[in-house]
């Protein structure tokens, strides 16, 4: 038996986030990863705001950074193109900085083992006391005064609390990706999105540098396609002299949430975090930043209730994390929202009258000045 103040379950982004600024503060704080190593597999774009730097006050190390990127070209179904200029960021090596993560909440005093699988919820009565993992082959179970589930989509730690995490198929979207090399980039430091029904529907493709010739292409799709992603990715590298002929270093999938947000993500000694919680970004899928920043929030509301020795004061999180994220998300999700209900001719009139200022504006939460444009351009929506 190992007791401890809080067990966290998943040691991604908003699991090592949490631990760290927990033990910061004294916290006696275990975090258990279900991966043989922290970082793999890896299931996402590794792209990176710096916004997310300076929103949570850290630098990241140079061995974590693939290519530092400094805008974006955005490409309606015509091949017609917008180019954005803000959005400075980068794309990482997820590997490293998970494992850099890992450390940093493991020297801010958290203990971190990988290999250590999940599998029940411990109980005292009608109350949830801890968790049961084999960790490293060893059936151990981990009583903690509370529990953070940081363990993905699919929480286990959220199915067993009784917290309704479960997700409208509509809004899950369907990732695949390869890692490719020996390919022609237009510009090695901007990202590329591909528009179309076509090419991706409610989605898009992406091609994110790692280097010169190096890069993540991938594509995102409605989860309930007709086609598999896998189908829709390998027709549109064969359709692009600059892609076909490149190499495939690394194969990567997965399920992204795009919205339903949860009201209520605490059940007594409970909650939840990341993409368990479905925070991420409905429009670009991106979840890194948003589950360091739920993290950071959850474990400022952890110290507080550890402190006054007051459970209640657990739903403080959900009521901060919607007022500094979750509405600012939801604007987000409107927008995704009207955008999918685009036909191609309608997304290349967009292309024709939008700048890379107004796509930025946009993309950040204000959908009001997309509806104004449509309505410009005589583009009728039910919204």
């Amino acid at each position: 038996m190992i007791k401890v103040d809080v067990v966290i379950v998943g040691c991604g982004p908003a699991g090592s986030w949490c631990g760290k600024k927990l033990a910061e503060k004294g916290i006696d704080v275990l975090i258990l990863d279900r991966n043989q190593e922290i970082g793999t597999p890896v299931r996402c774009g590794e792209g990176l705001s710096e916004n997310v730097e300076k929103r949570l006050k850290f630098k990241l190390p140079d061995f974590c950074i693939a290519q530092k990127i400094n805008g974006a070209y955005i490409y309606a179904p015509n091949g017609k193109y917008i180019e954005i200029k803000e959005g400075f960021g980068y794309v990482l090596e997820r590997k490293m900085f998970d494992k850099w993560l890992a450390c940093e909440a493991s020297l801010a005093g958290a203990k971190v083992i990988s290999k250590s699988f999940v599998y029940d919820v411990l109980r005292e009565g009608n109350k949830i006391s801890g968790v049961k993992a084999n960790i490293i082959g060893n059936d151990t179970e981990i009583k903690a005064e509370i529990i953070v589930g940081a363990d993905g989509v699919e929480s286990l730690i959220a199915k067993k609390a009784g917290l309704n995490t479960t997700c409208n198929p509509s809004l899950v979207d369907s990732g695949f990706e390869y890692e490719m090399v020996n390919i022609k980039l237009r510009d090695s430091h901007k990202i590329e999105i591909f528009m179309g029904n076509e090419i991706a529907p409610r989605g898009y493709v992406w091609i994110f540098p790692k280097g010169e010739k190096r890069a993540n292409v991938g594509v995102g799709i409605k989860g309930y396609s007709e086609k598999e992603a896998r189908y829709y990715l390998d027709k549109f590298i064969n359709s692009r002299e600059e892609l076909k002929n490149g190499s495939i270093l690394e194969v990567k999938g997965g399920c992204i949430p795009v919205g339903g947000f949860l009201k209520d993500m605490v059940k007594e000694n409970v909650l939840v975090i990341g993409d368990a919680a479905h925070q991420v970004n409905p429009i670009h899928g991106g979840g890194m930043g948003e589950a360091m920043t739920a993290g950071e929030i959850a474990a400022k509301v952890i110290v507080k209730a550890l402190d006054k020795n007051d459970l209640k004061i657990l739903k403080e999180y959900n009521k901060i994390w919607w007022k500094e994220r979750g509405n600012t998300l939801k604007k987000i999700e409107r927008l995704r929202e009207i955008v999918e209900k685009l036909n191609d001719e309608q997304l290349n009139k967009l292309a024709e009258v939008l700048e890379g200022e107004d796509i930025y504006e946009i993309t950040h939460g204000n959908y009001v000045k997309l509806l104004k444009v449509l309505v410009k351009l005589g583009i009728k929506m039910i919204v």
